[in-house]
């Protein structure tokens, strides 16, 4: 088997395009008219969640042959692959000191609860991926010295751990940050300002406010994804650049979009604001009317309408809101051969509209809909 002499660098980001999930006193009907599509996504849905820890290209280290002779006793340093160290799943408690050479270093699932000064001493310029997911580290415990050094650090995976304030490493290569499911409290401005190679930041699972992540983007110029759904925000995160091409913020307490707050993000294309608190006077007309967005995700909120959007958005979900009228206007100012919506997917089950709530020119204005789903 041909193997790569290091892991391949993902140059983008992945979008799963997904349906929200129906409310469940609503999802005989709906099932019926999405069985085709929910049997491929549920296939996809599995991989995902058994390759959760996958995203870096890990390959087990038995895959790779036997260890080489400089690496701790307790690791494997694969004589096929070695500039990685796997020391994953070995019920560690600390870090075993790193040997020069090692760019990729794999510390995941471990009951790993502080990071001692000078284990990375070796690598302090030439680290390039450092893995702690799934460990008990608090911010107490990692030693002046350790993850300060590594001035080379290209992804720092350090979720399901418990954080309660980022760890930054001083790298301007840094280019992927992820600490989900920690107790991160707050995300002070200025961690980020030379940061201008990260294109992807994952926050979700944390207890983040509004607040606390005040300005705390600012200086990723090429910042292309943010996820900080299951916080405690009241509103979408300020400060974050118009790179930006996707936006999560499920499971929030927002209750109010910012006028003109899209048009700063110009390559915005992903936006879900699924699970909050929106209701129709806080959302100012025409807020979504953006060129820009792909997918609109405003489902499980208390909206009574229908917002207005481009014409050039594709997938909309507005499912479990209190919507009671159905306005074409919403979808299209102007109906002519050229000027119509491109949507392909609307959700609309569990509000109080049924497919009788259309209007008769619907189907000019949305020729493009390949799925309309009411009750």
């Amino acid at each position: 088997m041909h193997l790569p002499l290091r892991p391949p660098v993902f140059e983008h980001h992945t979008v799963l395009t997904y349906w929200p999930s129906t409310p469940r006193i609503r999802r005989k009907r709906t099932t019926e008219v999405m069985f085709p599509l929910r049997a491929t996504l549920l296939a996809v849905l599995v991989s995902v969640a058994l390759c959760y820890y996958d995203d870096y290209d890990y390959r087990p280290a038995n895959m790779l042959g036997p260890s080489g002779p400089n690496c701790d006793q307790e690791c494997d340093c694969p004589i096929n692959f070695p500039t990685a160290m796997y020391c994953d799943s070995r019920r560690l408690k600390v870090i075993p000191m790193v040997p020069s050479g090692i760019k990729y270093l794999y510390l995941q699932n471990n009951k790993i609860e502080e990071i001692q000064a000078g284990v990375f001493d070796n690598v302090t310029e030439g680290l390039r991926w450092l893995v702690l997911d799934n460990n008990q580290i608090t911010n107490a415990k990692i030693a002046k010295g350790s993850i300060d050094k590594l001035t080379g650090l290209e992804k720092l995976f350090f979720s399901y751990n418990n954080l309660t304030e980022p760890i930054i490493p001083p790298s301007k290569a840094l280019n992927e940050l992820k600490m989900m499911h920690n107790k991160l409290s707050k995300f002070p401005a200025g961690l980020l300002a030379d940061k201008e190679n990260l294109t992807s930041i994952h926050l979700q699972h944390n207890q983040l406010s509004t607040e606390s992540i005040g300005g705390a983007f600012k200086g990723s110029k090429k910042l292309l994804s943010l996820d900080v759904s299951h916080n405690k925000l009241k509103k979408l995160p300020a400060g974050v650049p118009s790179s930006l091409e996707i936006l999560y913020a499920d499971y929030n307490d927002i209750d109010v979009v910012g006028a003109g707050y899209l048009n700063k993000l110009s390559s915005l294309q992903y936006l879900r604001i699924s699970h909050n608190k929106l209701v129709d006077s806080g959302l100012p007309a025409g807020v979504f009317n953006v060129t820009s967005l792909v997918e609109l995700d405003l489902s499980f909120n208390k909206l009574q309408s229908i917002p207005e959007i481009n014409e050039q958005l594709q997938q909309l979900y507005l499912q479990a809101n209190d919507i009671n009228k159905f306005e074409l206007t919403s979808f299209c100012k102007l109906i002519t051969p050229v000027n119509y919506s491109r949507l392909n997917h609307l959700r609309l089950d569990g509000n109080q509209i049924t497919h009788r709530s259309m209007p008769p020119e619907y189907s000019t204005c949305l020729r493009q809909a390949a799925d309309i789903i009411f009750d």
